[in-house]
């Protein structure tokens, strides 16, 4: 059977062959992903080397490959194989590998000319996995300088081309392909209304989830896909089936913790057998896997993506409604093999999002951080953008990448590049924090305990909280060399003991801690007491992170009582992050895997109950202290640095009257001439006090002795000689009058003001100004008893005019005082008639 690809193979190789860049835009059912690499294997001599393709899964890639050695009619590792991650299928003759995106990677790193690769095919990248996103900006980067014989083929079914075209060139062709997908019919089934019997959230979308199943079931032939968010939602709905659903339906779960036989038994086509299947999928069915015998589509409209919040440097699963683009390719899954069925359960009138968010905006970018470091790159905070990304890497997030890794002693924060210990984390293929527990392993000789650590936290994390402790205790140690059908995360430990070259019986586990701690030096925590949330009955455990977060446990938890404990997986709230899994720790412990516990810091701060500075000095990691003692003499430095700190913390400078008009006339000129006049805001000043204020700060301890302080006035003696000496000039104190008084001028509020009285101004015709002439001051004329009779800049005006009302209504009121009828001709006095 022709596939539609077909069409477009003959357009696809001559465009590679004058180009070294191309964008295929191939739809769903054109079969790209199987006939593409065949074709371009076949177009390629083997002296020129071997094709990459890139898959965002590993069952993926294992199936793939799979398929095309098939049609190639050889076993696997001949001209078809694969690699992933602890798994290797290729040969001396192999000339098409599929392998995971994060092997690209560290091909690259090893191999930057990545010598013996012809080309490169990134599959489904609309994904837009991180590690998609660093390979292509590392490959382009490859291509320009030193491969431009590098052949890339950047191919999916939905792709954003103006973004792709962007980092790889305008002229990049980009060739379109229909598919093949037969016509589905699209069922929209919301969550009814919540009725009358008490039900939980879950337990009334499981309930739904299952009717619309049935419905399906009845009104439709073929097996029906289910896709939900995650292993929870599955193992919950598939319980409710099980109860509901005859015995000739099979009910079977698909998601990347599965064992491969299993997945395999899912999705490879198998002799009718009369009876149906109810596939319960994450997203992994979503691309790149065809499921035979599906002809109907149930959508939950939810997917779990890893989220991290660069602010308290912690990560969530957060469970979200899926976008656009997935909804449609999870709906033409229906439709592959007949005319189909998608049931929605949303209604018709829910906006989604168009297309899902790139993980590199949404994720932890230490594992980047690193691998820029491995590059090449210092201080990639600063360089980063040298590469050709499509979505920049966010500033935040990097420089929280950058600081754990300085944490991990990964990353020099002086030279801005790797470390010694940096550089033996090279070795491993993991996140930067399992990279360097597998270091402290080596150099300790605790790698049996480290490789069911690692495979742990990278293949089975997640669940219900438990001690860490109790899931090593119960590991198969003595058997697990010689047991095929472990969980995947045991099974990974299988590949880290092979790949490190040790057995999988740990003498002892005591060093788990010590481990764990080596790895989440910033998630070391201390317990601080019992608390109740609001609407919670359940008391919770507050423990406070050497990071500064707050972190809760819930009391029943197995470790509540510990009084310090290494926190592995949490949710992402700063202000009280849940922890799930964690080990109990002790202060030895700590102080044995990082050194740096064990020296003492002196430590000034500001006691607001006390109402004073505090001075002590402290052991431990960060925010975790260890042990305490007071401080005997205080550091005039650390003295001044703290009370600035409490200054910030307080928000506010309390400024006297006087120092109010001097800010005023600072404020005034710095808004009427700008630079070099500098910025006198409450934000400003509070800024700079190390440069204004801290100085004056001999001999002060507490804030109500900083109170009493000429504050302004030692700000304007901190600015530069030539300027302050021009400010009586230009914003004088006070103005002479025509009466021959000094009157004071008010800077205290926007406009400056002189408030006097109506009498000494007489035969005066002009404004007075400051700055210049260039501000004219507001005039508050007042009666004899001192209250404004005028307000005007307009002194003129007020003689020719409003002037004989005003000596019309108080002439009578204040006869001993001056009221001519010519104020322009009169003599100006601050005296009565009779005083004369």
């Amino acid at each position: 059977m022709t596939l539609p690809i077909e069409t477009v193979l003959n357009e696809l190789l001559s465009a590679l062959d004058t180009h070294n860049r191309c964008i295929l835009v191939a739809q769903p059912g054109a079969g790209k992903t199987t006939r593409v690499p065949l074709a371009l294997l076949e177009a390629t001599t083997p002296d020129a080397g071997r094709w990459l393709l890139l898959e965002p899964r590993r069952v993926a890639a294992r199936l793939a490959a799979g398929f095309m050695a098939a049609q190639c009619n050889e076993p696997l590792g001949e001209t078809v194989g694969y690699r992933v991650r602890g798994e290797s299928r290729v040969g001396r003759r192999t000339r098409l590998e599929i392998v995971t995106q994060g092997i690209l990677t560290r091909m690259l790193q090893d191999d930057p000319g990545l010598d013996g690769v012809a080309g490169i095919i990134f599959d489904e990248f609309h994904e837009r996995s991180l590690e998609a996103d660093l390979g292509l900006a590392l490959t382009l980067e490859v291509q320009q300088g030193l491969r431009s014989d590098l052949k890339l083929l950047v191919m999916s079914a939905t792709l954003d081309t103006g973004a792709l075209l962007r980092v790889m060139g305008k002229d990049t062709p980009v060739i379109d392909c229909p598919g093949r997908v037969w016509p589905v019919t699209t069922v929209h089934r919301p969550l009814p209304a919540r009725d009358t019997r008490r039900q939980s959230e879950r337990e009334r979308i499981t309930l739904h989830q299952t009717t619309v199943i049935c419905e399906a079931l009845t009104d439709n032939e073929g097996d029906i896909l289910v896709f939900l968010p995650g292993q929870g939602e599955i193992r919950r709905l598939q319980q409710a089936l099980q109860l509901r659903l005859p015995a000739d339906i099979d009910i079977l779960p698909l998601h990347g913790q599965l064992p491969l036989a299993e997945q395999q038994k899912v999705i490879t086509p198998t002799a009718s057998t009369g009876r149906r299947r109810v596939i319960l999928s994450t997203s992994i069915a979503e691309s790149s896997l065809t499921v035979p015998g599906v002809r109907i589509v149930i959508d939950a409209g939810m997917e779990r993506v890893p989220v991290f919040n660069s602010r308290s440097g912690l990560g969530a699963l957060q469970t979200r409604q899926v976008n656009r683009a997935s909804a449609d390719q999870r709906r033409g899954r229906a439709g592959r093999e007949a005319a189909g069925t998608c049931y929605r359960l949303w209604s018709a009138e829910t906006m989604l999002a168009p297309h899902r968010e790139p993980e590199i905006l949404q994720a932890d970018l230490s594992g980047l951080v690193f691998e820029l470091l491995r590059w090449g790159m210092r201080q990639p905070l600063s360089q980063a953008a040298q590469l050709p990304w499509i979505d920049s890497p966010p500033a935040t997030a990097l420089a929280s990448g950058q600081q754990l890794l300085e944490s991990l002693g990964i990353m020099d924060g002086e030279s801005g590049g790797l470390t010694g210990l940096g550089r033996r984390c090279s070795r491993w293929p993991t996140h930067p924090r399992l990279a360097a527990m597998l270091d402290a392993a080596t150099r300790h000789d605790y790698l049996p305990l480290a490789c069911w650590l690692v495979a742990w936290v990278e293949e089975a994390i997640g669940g219900p909280e438990v001690d860490i402790l109790r899931i090593m205790e119960a590991a198969p140690f003595e058997s697990a060399q010689h047991k095929a059908d472990f969980p995947r995360w045991q099974r990974a430990a299988r590949q880290w003991a092979s790949r490190l070259h040790c057995d999988l019986r740990p003498q002892s586990l005591q060093p788990l801690s010590l481990l764990l701690v080596t790895a989440w030096p910033d998630r070391l925590a201390i317990r601080q007491g019992v608390v109740t949330q609001a609407g919670q009955s359940a008391a919770s455990i507050r423990y406070r992170l050497a990071s500064g977060g707050q972190a809760l446990l819930p009391e029943n938890h197995p470790l509540a009582r510990a009084p310090l404990l290494v926190a592995v997986d949490m949710d992402g709230d700063a202000t009280g992050a849940r922890i799930f899994h964690a080990a109990a720790i002790d202060s030895s412990t700590i102080e044995e895997a990082l050194p740096q516990a064990r020296q003492w810091r002196q430590e000034i701060r500001w006691d607001n109950q006390a109402g004073r500075l505090v001075g002590e000095e402290l052991r431990g990691i960060a925010a975790v202290v260890l042990e305490r003692r007071p401080l005997q003499k205080l550091p005039a430095e650390a003295v001044r640095d703290a009370l600035i700190q409490a200054l910030r913390q307080r928000g506010e400078l309390r400024w006297s009257e006087d120092d109010q008009q001097l800010l005023g006339r600072l404020r005034l000129l710095q808004r009427t001439l700008g630079a070099p006049w500098p910025e006198v805001s409450s934000t400003a000043l509070l800024a700079g006090m190390e440069q204004w204020l801290a100085p004056r700060l001999e001999g002060i301890t507490r804030l109500d002795q900083l109170d009493r302080l000429p504050l302004a006035r030692y700000y304007l003696e901190s600015l530069d000689w030539a300027l302050a000496s021009q400010l009586p000039s230009l914003a004088p104190t006070h103005m002479e009058v025509p009466s021959g008084s000094r009157i004071a001028i008010d800077y205290s509020e926007d406009e400056p003001v002189l408030a006097v009285k109506l009498q000494e101004m007489f035969g005066l015709t002009t404004t007075p100004a400051v700055v210049d002439g260039r501000v004219p001051l507001l005039l508050h004329l007042l009666s004899p008893a001192r209250r404004p009779v005028q307000v005007t800049r307009d002194l003129a005006g007020f003689w020719a005019g409003s002037y004989f009302e005003v000596r019309k209504d108080l002439r009578g009121r204040y006869p001993r005082h001056p009221w001519p009828e010519d104020p322009l001709h009169a003599i100006p006095t601050r005296r009565t008639k009779t005083s004369r």
